[in-house]
């Protein structure tokens, strides 16, 4: 499924990605190491703890250990081809972006709860009032909309 279907909503959409875009990075970052480490808890041997309780035993236990492994790495594999396919999506549209747009969309949407004191931000930033900083905010959005999904 393309990566287009998640943000269905343009407006909402084009949000939700420059949101998403710190977490998309990391995984980029990140998979490699945590694949190399759960591989390396895959294959190494788990010490019994003598605690003086009777265990019961499986016969299977190291098949179900190598095949969750297996799994957490297919797991972790698609996240990170997800958030290719998500920078493939996103990057070339926040490129043609101006700096001065990418500015307001980064500091607008990049915290949730803050967007009072980013609108305060802009204004001080481009020496505007906040009521023209937040028609930047929609102009810069609705561009950023058109670039990720076209105009309809």
């Amino acid at each position: 499924m393309s990566v287009i279907w998640k943000y269905l909503n343009k407006r909402s959409g084009a949000i939700d990605a420059i949101r998403d875009y710190d977490s998309m990075q990391f995984i980029i970052e990140n998979t490699s190491e945590d694949i190399k480490q759960a591989y390396a808890a895959m294959t190494s041997l788990h010490p019994s703890g003598f605690d003086g309780m009777p265990h019961s035993s499986n016969p299977h236990a190291t098949e179900d250990h190598i095949i969750s492994g297996l799994a957490d790495i297919d797991i972790l594999k698609e996240r990170y081809r997800q958030a290719v396919e998500y920078m493939a999506w996103f990057q070339p549209a926040w490129e043609k972006l101006s700096s001065d747009e990418q500015y307001v969309l980064q500091t607008f949407y990049a915290d949730e709860d803050a967007q009072t004191s980013a609108v305060y931000a802009i204004a001080d930033h481009f020496h505007i009032e906040r009521s023209s900083a937040y028609k930047r905010k929609n102009r810069a959005l609705a561009k950023f909309a058109i670039l990720l999904f076209g105009k309809t």
